[in-house]
């Protein structure tokens, strides 16, 4: 059944405030996403518990003791949720997201850390486990992000990210939805496992002549292979639709974040256009709120510590944020006296 808009999410800004006040009220709608039907025990399954005072669940069957967060992207957190999910709102209700930066301001948060990492969590959330594979007449291509080389012809670069693109072709004009990931050449090594993991088997791949993609064939794929060079028509017209993904992601880029991507965490920005860009038909944000809190609560719990990890390598990433970490206060705070009325 399709989310209701004010009774499975909050449809505004106002319906948002009024319906987590608290961090109480927050942790029940964890709650209420995760066990839907009721609370279970992740061992055995058993349907029977009761709350504790220190805010875990009890088994009745197996004595099992867990945290309301446990197995979620908030597990052992010391920020407040109601903090999280103002995050969150921020994140999904503005059309082009929000930065770091823009979020330490926006919430008063003491450090520029803490919202980078609560930022980050919330992009490992958006790639949902077991989503469905690109179908049909599917677009793919590579495009660079990074600085700019006067040099650079063809595929050739030295300090660029490379990004492989896939994107659903609906006819006459029009996309459906995308997939993203930073690849580390544009081998065949690389570009084939990234077609198999984001199009199901059977669709018509169309591609350029970049010998790469030439064996798409042995992998159950219908190639439509496109000649650039050899065609009347430039790239862009021949292959419209990931190059208008690309120029968005670009400008995306430059425009929210300024620039200030790197690479050992361009993977993130990607998974937060991708969810973005599949749900821009949206006509609720308050929905995206929902989608975004949802996979948040099946997430795996991921800490600072692995954030600043490059992948594969074994030491922290000298080039992450810097400076101490302060956990902010919680946003439910008792109403003020209006201040601005001084006594005279």
């Amino acid at each position: 059944m399709a989310p209701v808009g004010g009774t499975d999410y909050p449809r505004s800004y106002a319906e948002f405030r009024s319906w987590f006040p608290d961090d109480a009220a927050c942790l029940d709608y964890l709650d209420w996403l995760r066990w839907p039907v009721g609370w279970s025990c992740p061992v055995c399954r058993c349907e029977v518990g009761w709350a504790l005072s220190n805010g875990r669940r009890e088994c009745a069957s197996c004595g099992r003791q867990t945290s309301r967060t446990a197995g979620t992207i908030f597990h052992r957190t010391r920020t407040p949720l109601t903090v999280w999910f103002a995050a969150a709102w921020q994140m999904t209700s503005q059309k082009h997201g929000i930065s770091a930066l823009g979020l330490k301001r926006v919430l008063g948060l003491g450090s520029y850390q803490t919202a980078w990492a609560m930022l980050h969590r919330f992009r490992v959330a958006m790639v949902r486990p077991g989503r469905e594979r690109l179908t049909g007449r599917v677009e793919v291509d590579e495009t660079y992000v990074g600085g700019h080389e006067d040099w650079a012809i063809g595929r050739q670069t030295e300090t660029k990210s490379r990004v492989a693109i896939a994107v659903e072709a609906h006819e006459p004009k029009g996309m459906g939805r995308i997939r993203l990931q930073h690849v580390p050449d544009v081998s065949k090594a690389s570009l084939i496992p990234f077609v198999g993991a984001s199009v199901e088997p059977g669709s018509t791949v169309r591609t350029d002549g970049w010998q790469a993609y030439w064996t798409l064939p042995d992998h159950g794929y219908t190639h439509d292979r496109v000649v650039v060079r050899r065609g009347d028509d430039p790239a862009h017209v021949a292959m419209p639709n990931v190059h208008r993904v690309a120029s968005l992601l670009k400008r995306w880029l430059l425009g929210t974040h300024q620039g200030a991507v790197q690479a050992t965490h361009l993977q993130a920005y990607l998974n937060e256009f991708a969810f973005r860009f599949n749900r821009r038909r949206s006509r609720a944000r308050g929905l995206l709120f929902y989608r975004l809190l949802d996979q948040a609560a099946v997430a795996e719990p991921i800490t600072y510590r692995q954030l600043l990890v490059e992948p594969g390598a074994k030491r922290r990433n000298t080039t992450a944020p810097t400076g101490a970490r302060r956990n902010p206060s919680s946003l439910a705070l008792p109403p003020a006296e209006r201040p601005w009325r001084r006594p005279t």
